[in-house]
């Protein structure tokens, strides 16, 4: 049976527009079939012609040139943007993005300047620099991830406190800084430090080493060292080979490497040097060797000459210090001084300290108390009262002194350090015997009035440097304390003459005496013979100031005058005798002002002189501070030291005797000659 057909779909014919019309001709276009039942029928094209007898109209698609022209304008204005971002990289900006891609990729490291020596003024090394290393870490590699240890920063700081002497959670804290590639464990450390450090590297790495070949079957990382983050940077260590010795003059240099006290920070630029800087190109913190590096070579500092005689402060340290503690006194000092050229040969404080270890050092030791202790300095200071009188033709050596065991001047009574009947002196008996009393008789000759008189004394005092700075340039110095006459208390006009009203400190008080050895001239005390810089030319110190103070005749004088106080058998200075030679000197006993208290408590015992006297070429002072077991007397503590320091520094200098023989001056006259 023949299968059934299916119906043939009938098409309607052309539309007619009327009776009697003509058919219009079928479009050779084929027609869109119909739709099927379950689609919808589609919307009549818009545009097509609704009345009339045409048929519907062709699809028009639109032009894509206004698409193509938006396409185009949106890629020109974003190559545009391009090409200006370009622009300004490349042309414009180039040098800043130049300078950060150099900072990323160069490092730059500072090169330390060798700091200059100090040397004694025989070349004698005081103070020097040795090679050290700075201890750093990266704590990045201490991390779990770098290290393959939990713990790494714990073991490490277990293993390096005790070779940096460092507490284990300090070093802890450090190497566990959170995002930190750069810290400093320990600045200036001994070449022997960074090799014990380096040794136990060594034998860390051989056995992680040895773990990583173990492990390298099982597929397991192996711990890395503990200590592979741990380096060195080369750096400087400064030194005082002789410990204690000078300390008080050289001062220390600091954390910073910085002179922190003394000539080191005195002088700090030019020991210092300028830094220079190496800069190289580095990849993951290491140094590119094929890159190239460039180098601005550090320039060493100067080294610095002192006018200190290395033995002779030796012997000035060693005398004071034995006699402080003796004494169980508060502190002292000893001034050696070239009495031609004004250099200081020696300064020496008791107690001191060690530079080399500043932890151990008591911070009310560690400066220079000669210079920076202001202090009233009694009997030595009359020296100054007698060279005012006879420069001013008030009196002479022989002049009949009248002194009584008590004066009433102003609001107070004065008396002597001792009660004794009325003395007979002359003036020299006056200052061989230190009487207070005879000294303001003295002074007051020096003008019709008191006033006139104070005016005078004040202007000598000035010209012998007190109330001034020394000269010396020492940091912390103090100038002492001297007010106008203007100023004077009552009792001042009548103390300052003796010593008391007024301070000094004891660099001040040396140069009196080295002003009247040197014929009435005071030279500016110096420090620094000279300088040598990296070239190693020798540069001599600029010459000091010279002012005269007294006439020639008049320092005679009173050196001849000195003389008795220690030659006399009633002077209070024969404790300073040294066989052989003739010693000019003035013991000195004052009320100590207490620096807590602000009031008189204990005593300043004192010592100042020159020889030999009648050639003088050195000056020694000694002072001694609040001396609370034995005498307290100047002349029974300090002449001793006077004795021991200017006996040797006669002998290290080879200074000898004159020869000459003294013609004493009398001390005191019969009552009706």
């Amino acid at each position: 049976m023949a299968p059934e057909q299916p119906p043939r779909r009938r098409v309607p014919g052309p539309a007619r527009s009327g009776s009697g019309a003509r058919p219009r001709p079928q479009s050779r276009t084929p027609q869109r079939p119909a739709p099927r039942s379950s689609e919808r029928p589609r919307r009549p094209a818009q545009g097509r012609a609704r009345s009339g007898g045409r048929g519907p109209r062709r699809i028009r698609l639109g032009s894509h040139r206004p698409r193509l022209r938006l396409v185009s304008l949106g890629l020109t204005v974003v190559m545009l943007v391009f090409v200006v971002r370009l622009l300004q990289v490349q042309a414009v900006d180039a040098g800043a993005y130049t300078a950060k891609a150099e900072k990323n990729r160069f490092t730059s490291i500072t090169l330390a300047a060798e700091r200059g020596e100090i040397t004694d003024r025989a070349g004698v090394a005081l103070a020097s620099s040795v090679d050290a290393h700075d201890i750093t870490a990266d704590p990045k590699m201490f991390t779990p991830e770098d290290s393959k240890v939990d713990n790494a920063p714990e073991q490490a700081a277990a293993l390096l406190a005790p070779i940096l002497d460092k507490e284990p959670e300090t070093l802890e804290k450090q190497l566990s800084a959170p995002g930190s590639r750069f810290t400093v464990l320990a600045h200036r450390q001994t070449p022997q430090v960074w090799n014990q450090i380096s040794d136990l590297k060594s034998v860390l790495a051989e056995k992680a080493e040895k773990a990583r070949t173990a492990r390298a079957g099982k597929g397991a990382d192996a711990p890395a060292s503990v200590l592979a983050g741990v380096f060195q940077e080369p750096s400087s260590k400064r030194v005082y080979p002789n410990g204690d010795l000078a300390a008080g003059i050289l001062g220390y240099v600091n954390a910073d490497g910085h002179g922190g006290g003394g000539v080191e920070s005195m002088l700090d630029k030019q020991l210092s040097g300028q830094d220079g800087e190496i800069t190289y190109a580095h990849s993951g913190g290491r140094r590119v060797p094929t890159a190239g590096s460039r180098e601005n070579p550090a320039v060493p500092g100067t080294d610095i000459e002192l006018t200190i005689d290395r033995d002779i402060q030796w012997a000035a340290q060693r005398a004071i210090s034995e006699q402080v503690t003796k004494s169980e006194a508060d502190r002292g000092y000893v001034i050696v001084q070239n009495t031609r050229t004004g250099e200081v040969l020696a300064m020496a404080n008791a107690p001191g300290f060690d530079p080399n270890d500043l932890s151990q050092a008591d911070g009310a030791s560690m400066g220079n108390a000669a210079l920076q202790d202001a202090f009233e300095p009694g009997s030595t200071s009359k020296v100054m009262s007698m060279a005012a009188v006879l420069e001013e033709k008030a009196a002479v050596p022989g002049t009949h002194v009248t002194v009584p065991n008590r004066l009433h001047r102003g609001d107070r009574l004065f008396k002597d350090d001792i009660d004794h009947p009325t003395w007979y002196l002359t003036l020299n008996g006056v200052l061989a015997k230190s009487s207070n009393i005879g000294t303001i008789l003295a002074t007051g000759q020096l003008g019709r009035t008191q006033p006139e008189a104070n005016q005078v004394l004040h202007s000598y005092l000035r010209k012998f440097g007190i109330g001034s700075p020394t000269g010396l340039g020492y940091p912390g110095e103090t100038q002492g304390i001297l007010a106008a006459p203007k100023d004077w208390s009552t009792s001042q006009q009548f103390t300052i003459p003796f010593g008391q009203g007024l301070s000094v400190n004891a660099m001040q008080a040396a140069s009196v005496y080295s002003t009247i050895a040197n014929g009435g001239v005071r030279i500016e005390p110096t420090l620094v013979r000279g300088t040598q810089g990296p070239d190693g030319r020798f540069t001599p110190a600029t010459a000091p100031k010279k002012t005269r103070v007294v006439s020639e005749k008049t320092a005679r004088t009173l050196a001849t005058m000195l003389e008795s106080v220690v030659g006399d058998e009633a002077g209070t200075g024969t404790k300073a005798r040294i066989p052989g030679y003739r010693v000019a000197g003035k013991t000195g006993t004052a009320n100590r002002v207490d620096p807590v208290t602000g009031r008189y408590k204990g005593y300043t015992a004192s010592f100042a002189g020159f020889a030999p006297a009648d050639d003088p070429q050195i000056t020694v002072y000694c002072a001694i501070q609040n001396p609370t077991e034995g005498s307290y007397f100047g002349g029974q503590i300090c002449g001793p030291i006077y004795k021991e320091v200017m006996e040797f520094a006669l002998k290290s200098l080879q200074v000898p005797p004159t020869g000459k023989k003294a013609a004493p001056l009398p001390v005191e006259f019969k009552p009706g000659e």
